[in-house]
């Protein structure tokens, strides 16, 4: 093999591949006609990224993911030339060279499941940035890392840690039905990588995202799934609507005032929310905000950073706090959705 490639271009394929894959993982590198393609494969997942490059000689390799991914990101040039040289893969500039030794081919070679549908890729990544959020990062149910995904006319993603969860649907670009429970770590860094259209792949135990230049596929969980109507909301007593970043300026503010466990009650008066707090040793704090209010005036205690990232959901936009009485959840949406539509429900807290 021999190919010249664009340093930084490679550098960005190879670090994408090297997030998605365990530490210890190899890189096959490919080099044909059609330019150069870093693909790789643990046994629950496959990723592929394509890369501009001049091939002078077709051919493969399989290299160690890190160091080849540090080796990039530290050059300090337009382009490179990877020359296979023995049992070594020479990466060539004008005054330097760097090697990599080869590693066995055997089972890096994984086809994708089958193409379901299609994404728009910037709607999918801002609802699953939110939606994943909620996801727990360590917990022994895996359903609560996972994101669920349900196609129709209309994709849903939905997430929770139990204290919280995010409710996200989208259009499809073409109906497809899916189902299915993917690790949302995973998930949130292939769509990171992701733009322009995203297909979603579905397999046995399987599940896809592509894109122009991109591929990662993963193994589902095997757990039971998320849902929504597992949340009561059917006893709305009190209706809150006022700017979401105005409210999440102010429970920074009073929240630094908060006990050890920075619980904050939205206290709901007429036509104003109230946040208060007082902290034996920094003092006390209270801020008032306007807002249209509705219905009784039921006033919810939660965890501070919990309400702050259900508001930073909503950043810029009017935000309406449905309220249930009791340790019932809250139900917060946009006052006007877009063409994201997004449900977050947060738990209430005891106050002290």
């Amino acid at each position: 093999m021999d190919v010249t490639a664009p340093a930084h271009r490679l550098s960005a394929a190879v670090s994408a591949a090297s997030r998605l894959l365990p530490a210890r993982a190899g890189l096959r590198l490919e080099a044909g006609a059609a330019g150069l393609t870093v693909a790789g494969s643990a046994p629950d997942l496959a990723v592929r990224f394509d890369c501009p490059a001049t091939t002078h000689t077709d051919g493969s390799v399989v290299v160690p993911a890190a160091p080849l991914a540090e080796t990039l990101r530290a050059l300090d040039a337009e382009s490179v030339r990877l020359i296979v040289e023995g049992t070594r893969l020479a990466l060539r500039l004008d005054n330097a060279r760097f090697a990599l030794p080869l590693l066995p081919e055997s089972g890096l070679a994984s086809d994708p499941p089958a193409l379901v549908s299609e994404v728009d890729g910037a709607a999918f990544a801002s609802a699953l940035r939110i939606v994943a959020g909620t996801a727990a990062k360590d917990d022994p149910l895996p359903l609560f890392t996972g994101v669920r995904l349900q196609g129709g006319d209309r994709l849903t993603l939905t997430a929770s840690d139990r204290y919280r969860m995010a409710v996200a649907r989208l259009p499809l670009r073409t109906p497809g039905a899916l189902d299915v429970l993917v690790p949302a770590t995973l998930l949130s860094e292939a769509a990171r990588q992701a733009a322009g259209v995203v297909g979603l792949h579905l397999g046995p135990g399987r599940f896809g995202l592509s894109w122009s230049g991109g591929l990662v596929a993963t193994a589902v969980l095997d757990a039971g799934f998320l849902s929504e109507e597992s949340i009561p909301s059917g006893a709305v007593d009190t209706t809150v609507s006022l700017e979401a970043d105005a409210l999440a300026a102010a429970v920074r503010r009073v929240g630094v005032y908060a006990e050890d466990r920075r619980v904050l009650t939205l206290e709901v008066g007429d036509a104003q929310v109230r946040l208060a707090s007082a902290r034996q040793d920094t003092g006390e704090a209270e801020e008032t905000l306007k807002a249209d209010v509705g219905g009784g005036r039921t006033s919810p205690s939660f965890q501070a950073r919990y309400l702050l990232d259900a508001l930073q959901a909503f950043a810029g936009e009017r935000v309406v706090l449905s309220i249930q009485p009791g340790m019932r959840a809250c139900i917060l949406r946009a006052a006007e959705p877009g063409e994201v539509e997004l449900t977050y429900y947060l738990m209430p807290m005891l106050s002290r």
